[in-house]
């Protein structure tokens, strides 16, 4: 229950929407059983009135006629009110739950997140934090609104009978009290396994979308589609078990209200206060008793969903209670004139007993090209995470400009580097929106840039075709900058991605500029137009390529070969052709590219 708290704590952010959703609650259970009581009372007072013709001209019919349809339209506007408050509220507070969560995740790196599937951890982001809603909605709000509801029909019982209105609240609190707690231990097990078997369910969907075209490949589509019928089995199970426990609450609940109606008409029967015999109070005290059902039935599901919530809670919790293993700096400056990257004798595994980087030592002077080559699996792509901070090395330091790359804030180091990798994650957004994340930002400003900005970077990548888009607005009108890309960035071919990417590193104008590959899978005439527009940008910049072809190797000031974590060999092109037996080797099998 503690795994809770912080989220509950959240909720106060939003205790206006809050308190009027559990006060319109409250009038929507009183105004039901005010109905009730008062329609019982009226058809037993105007039966008994009319057994003659005295009483029956003597007996008032509008005010109780005027209290039936005045509680009625109360009822249901209070309803309508009560939806549209707990359902603004929920949908606020998910909202403030996302926010906080993104906020905690954010500062985590890659380590932090290491053994996560994308399909976990997005279910934890997206379902788990959806299922969250029921502490508001199916806990907290139906519980107090049942606890409350008691108390004000205390006090109006107790107006005409003290002893019936405390008969009465006595067993309705036993049940308050008791209920829940039977509830919880029963969907305990089956509320879990229903988050469990929704994350199972989930991550093998996106497993198998994202792996489609493999599994097409290796004819393993037949397999995993009978994996994906066993976890919709096992969902629709658990899912079953819950519909069970369900069905026996309810029916408990029922049962105690049952219970409640045969002993209220046993003691009223004896008389309602003064009256003996009862007459039309005894039918209100009964009427009265039958309508707490409305009152009481929302509490069978509150505590089924309660294991589900924390759950929930607690797999939030691991990912957002971490402690970055990362942690950055306070300095805001770095001096432009002379960044220099310098890695000593570093050190560096993603297990403990698996080293990728072996005492390595690199220097990278300010506005030199520098290019490391190796084999898949050397450490390359691994000493660039290492300089952006995604990772940290177990030993040895990193330097940049002279100073130890830790003493820096993250929107300084973040700044002053541009990341062009094989891969461009483009967004399900306008060429615009994809191009301006790259944009200087100031926070509580809205990154920006003039359409005059962002064309001439088009044209300077190529993508002048981009700008002319055939696609237009209902009205027949060009969109250009304000066209779709399509989700991941689909409308577009892979070359025009990557000059996407391109785009980015010039509009973000970073002095260090880190290469992943950026030609990789690209046609030879691609590959040279995006290596041209690269170095023409890593002009005065000091520049670090990754790869493991040769093609513009003689435009680089400086090679490394890297083998088995460590660098063997450097110098030019030249120097290495004339030196070096393994860049002589790897020139001889890919062909003269340079």
């Amino acid at each position: 229950m503690k795994l809770l708290l912080p989220f509950i704590k959240l909720f106060k952010r939003q205790w206006l929407m809050m308190s009027v959703g559990l006060l319109l609650t409250c009038t929507t259970i009183i105004a039901g059983i005010g109905l009730l009581s008062l329609s019982g009372w009226f058809l037993s007072a105007t039966a008994i009135a009319g057994l003659t013709a005295a009483t029956a001209l003597a007996f008032n019919f509008f005010t109780p006629a005027g209290g039936v349809r005045f509680l009625s339209i109360a009822r249901t506007a209070s309803r309508y009110g009560e939806r549209l408050a707990t359902h603004e509220a929920t949908f606020k507070l998910l909202t403030e739950l996302r926010v906080w969560s993104w906020k905690k995740l954010l500062p985590l790196s890659a380590s932090n997140l290491q053994g996560l599937r994308q399909g976990d951890m997005l279910n934890r982001l997206v379902a788990d934090i959806d299922t969250l809603d029921h502490l508001y909605l199916r806990l907290l709000v139906p519980m107090t609104a049942s606890l409350l509801t008691v108390v004000a029909l205390y006090a109006f019982l107790s107006w005409f009978d003290a002893y019936l209105a405390l008969s009465l609240c006595a067993l309705l609190i036993t049940a308050w009290a008791v209920l829940p707690l039977v509830f919880y231990r029963l969907g305990r097990e089956p509320g879990e396994a229903v988050v469990d078997s929704k994350r199972s369910f989930r991550v093998l969907i996106l497993d198998v979308i994202q792996g489609q075209a493999e599994l097409t490949l290796f004819s393993a589509n037949d397999r995993y589609r009978q994996k994906l019928r066993d976890a919709e089995l096992s969902l629709f199970t658990s899912q079953t078990a819950m519909a069970h426990i369900t069905a026996l609450s309810q029916a408990l609940l029922i049962m105690v209200n049952g219970a409640a109606v045969v002993m209220m008409m046993y003691l009223a029967g004896q008389g309602v206060g003064d009256s003996v015999p009862p007459g039309p109070l005894m039918a209100m005290m009964v009427f009265a008793t039958m309508a707490t059902i409305e009152m009481m039935m929302p509490i069978s599901g509150a505590f089924q969903h309660l294991s589900g919530c924390v759950l929930a809670a607690k797999r939030i919790s691991e990912v957002t209670e971490q402690t970055p293993d990362i942690a950055f700096g306070t300095e805001t400056h770095i001096a432009n004139a002379d960044i220099d990257i310098s890695l000593s004798d570093i050190h560096f595994g993603y297990q403990a007993d698996a080293q990728v980087l072996s005492g390595l030592n690199l220097r990278l002077p300010q506005g030199s090209k520098v290019a490391l080559l190796g084999a898949t699996g050397c450490g390359k792509s691994s000493l660039l995470s290492l300089i952006t901070r995604e990772w940290q090395p177990q030993q040895g330091q990193i330097s940049l400009g002279g100073r130890d790359i830790s003493e820096f804030d993250e929107a300084t180091l973040r700044s002053s580097m541009t990341v062009v990798s094989q891969r461009i994650h483009l967004f399900a957004g306008t060429v615009r929106d994809n191009l301006a994340i790259a944009l200087p930002y100031v926070e509580g400003q809205k990154r920006r840039a003039n359409d005059e900005q962002l064309t001439a970077v088009l044209k300077q990548v190529g993508l002048e075709a981009l700008l002319s888009s055939k696609t237009t607005t209902d009205r027949g009108e060009e969109i250009g900058l304000d066209s779709w890309i399509g989700e991941g960035g689909r409308q577009l071919s892979g070359g025009e991605q990557r000059r996407i990417g391109v785009a980015r590193a010039l509009l973000r104008d970073a002095p260090i500029l880190l290469l992943d590959e950026p030609t990789e899978g690209l046609d030879k005439r691609t590959e040279r137009e995006i290596l041209r527009l690269l170095f023409t940008l890593a002009k005065g910049k000091t520049m670090l390529m990754i790869s493991h072809r040769l093609t513009a190797m003689a435009e680089m000031d400086c090679i490394h070969m890297i083998q088995n974590g460590q660098i063997t060999d450097s110098g030019n092109h030249q120097q290495l052709m004339a030196e070096s037996v393994d860049y002589q080797s790897l020139y001889k099998h890919l062909g003269k590219e340079a």
